[in-house]
This record gives C-alpha cells, sequence and structure tokens, in this order.
C-alpha cells in the first residue's frame, strides 16, 4: 500500500502545471494580443466593459485545437490599446442540428 502512495505522489510531482496566463488587452495593441495567443495557444482576457464598468473575462484560443470536445472556435472581439474590436477567437459549444447527423459548424 505504501508503495502505491508513493508512487502516486511522485506521478504527481512529476506532473506539468498547465496553468494559463492572464492579460488585460487595453495596455496591449491588437496585433500584440494576437501575438500572445498565438505564441501561448489559450489565454484568459480580462477588461472593464466600456459601457458598465464591470470586469469581464473569457479564455481565448489560437486554433479550435485548443477547444473541448463537442465545442467550436468562435469569432470575438476585445477591446485593445489601438481599437475598441480586436478579433479574437473562443470556444463555444457546437450548435447541434438533428441529434443522429454530426454537428453544424458556424457559417456552414
Amino acid at each position: 500500500m505504501k508503495a502505491v502512495a508513493v508512487a502516486a505522489c511522485l506521478c504527481l510531482v512529476a506532473a506539468e502545471a498547465q496553468a494559463i496566463s492572464r492579460y488585460d488587452p487595453t495596455g496591449m495593441s491588437c496585433e500584440r494580443v494576437h501575438s500572445i495567443i498565438a505564441r501561448d495557444g489559450a489565454v484568459i482576457l480580462r477588461y472593464r466593459s466600456p459601457r458598465t464598468g464591470v470586469t469581464l473575462y473569457d479564455r481565448y484560443v489560437s486554433t479550435g485545437a485548443y477547444c473541448e470536445r463537442g465545442e467550436v472556435r468562435d469569432r470575438r472581439a476585445v477591446p485593445s490599446a489601438d481599437t475598441a474590436s480586436c478579433p479574437v477567437y473562443n470556444c463555444k459549444q457546437a450548435e447541434f442540428d438533428d441529434p443522429m447527423r454530426s454537428f453544424i459548424l458556424p457559417g456552414d
């Protein structure tokens, strides 16, 4: 039993932590936002809503490979230092047309 507990602890120590970086896009150019997302693959962007002042945040991805199973990449926009509408992508649930068919990708 001790051997199992030691092995489990060693596995946990050896596992690489998958921390996700957080950024405020309003302090960066849109081009910089794109380069950070491309470099990291997936990031959290947080910023104040221009309309309500509430802090908004979401996870944004470079490719659909960073989405979970059953999700697709969806185009969004966040504010940046040089534009109010910097195009980025996040993941959303795929929309199903018919349960017997495969899911319908947005725009299809």
